[in-house]
């Protein structure tokens, strides 16, 4: 039996990857990490897998260093999801995206130097690149982070990297593209549409919603990082994952409208966000090649899936629907909002 540990494994990409590698490898056993901040949640892990005898629960946070370190001595692979993930949320608090993205990745990344394994995947961003200086963006483009979360995730990044160097651990980093899907925060655009549509109020575009993103279904995600975590041979990698097509904000939240019939909500522009990203889109030359990985679903087929879920699971997101927007305080830098 080998054994999978998993950290920020109750989180959104998280649980479904989780539940992805659980299903794929029945001999295996997963092992998830979680400090369960607002994001993640036990529930997030289905009562099939969790009642499996193949998975096991620790909440703890990825900062402790003896834990991790336990944890990481008795596992064959590791794949680090844990992070603060919000991009304002950290433009009001940021220094916990330090403590938990760079000190909680440092954690993870010395544990594996002392402890061999067969494959340490780090989930990092492409937020790390800030906006597009060319169009699609390859694991080449320039490290420009915009905001306290791009930074601390851009810091996580080299680290691994630079473990690799120095340590020789047997490291695959992955930067995906804005992902979206069932159990999502409704902090993130995507469920805010949609919770926003389904309860008749008006969809808030920051700015003129010109700004466009690589849109990528979680389940594509969870693939593709499954495929770094088994694919021999690969050590050192940093690969992209995004579909190769930009689809702007503002028509996002049309194609939303179009698939919630008889809403009442219209588009509403609010302020611009600070550090907003004008572009992004990525290459998909090297996840191809390297991981013979293509992204399966349309974004058509994935706002439909996505819309349908938030449909029929109302009370999940009801309970955090006070969490949607989040207040940005001036705290002396000049920055005031709601996001």
């Amino acid at each position: 039996m080998k054994i999978s540990l998993v950290t920020g494994g109750a989180g959104f990409i998280g649980s479904h990857f989780v539940e992805m590698l659980h299903d794929r490898f029945p001999e295996d056993k997963v092992v998830v990490l979680d400090v369960f901040t607002y994001a993640a949640s036990p529930d997030n892990i289905s009562e099939r897998i969790r009642s499996s005898g193949r998975f096991e629960l620790v909440k703890g946070d990825i900062c402790d260093m003896k834990l991790v370190d336990e944890l990481v001595a008795r596992s064959h692979r590791v794949v680090h999801f844990a992070a603060e993930s919000h991009v304002a949320r950290s433009i009001g608090t940021d220094r916990p995206f330090f403590e938990t993205d760079v000190m909680g990745t440092q954690s993870v990344a010395a544990a594996v130097s002392r402890h061999p394994v067969d494959r340490f995947v780090h989930i990092s961003t492409s937020e790390v690149y800030g906006t597009a200086q060319c169009r699609p963006m390859d694991e080449t483009h320039p490290l420009d982070p915009c905001t306290p979360y791009a930074a601390a995730k851009a810091g996580a990044d080299r680290l691994v990297f630079a473990y690799k160097k120095t340590y020789g651990i047997p490291t695959v980093i992955i930067r995906p593209f804005n992902n979206y899907g069932p159990r999502q925060h409704v902090e993130k655009v995507i469920p805010r549409f949609i919770t926003q549509a389904l309860l008749n109020e008006d969809l808030t575009v920051h700015g003129d919603g010109s700004m466009t993103r690589d849109w990528l279904y979680v389940a594509d995600t969870c693939e593709a990082v499954l495929r770094a975590l088994m694919k021999p041979g690969i050590d050192g990698s940093v690969i992209n994952v995004g579909t190769g097509h930009d689809v702007a904000i503002n028509e996002i939240a049309r194609r939303i409208l179009d698939l919630v019939p008889g809403t009442k909500s219209k588009i509403r522009t609010v302020p611009q966000r600070p550090g907003q990203v004008d572009c992004h889109i990525s290459s998909r030359l090297r996840s191809a090649a390297t991981l013979d990985w293509n992204p399966n679903v349309t974004l058509v087929e994935g706002l439909a899936r996505t819309v349908h879920w938030y449909r029929d699971n109302e009370p999940w997101w009801r309970r955090i629907l006070h969490e949607r927007e989040v207040s940005v305080a001036s705290d002396g830098r000049g920055v005031r909002g709601l996001w």
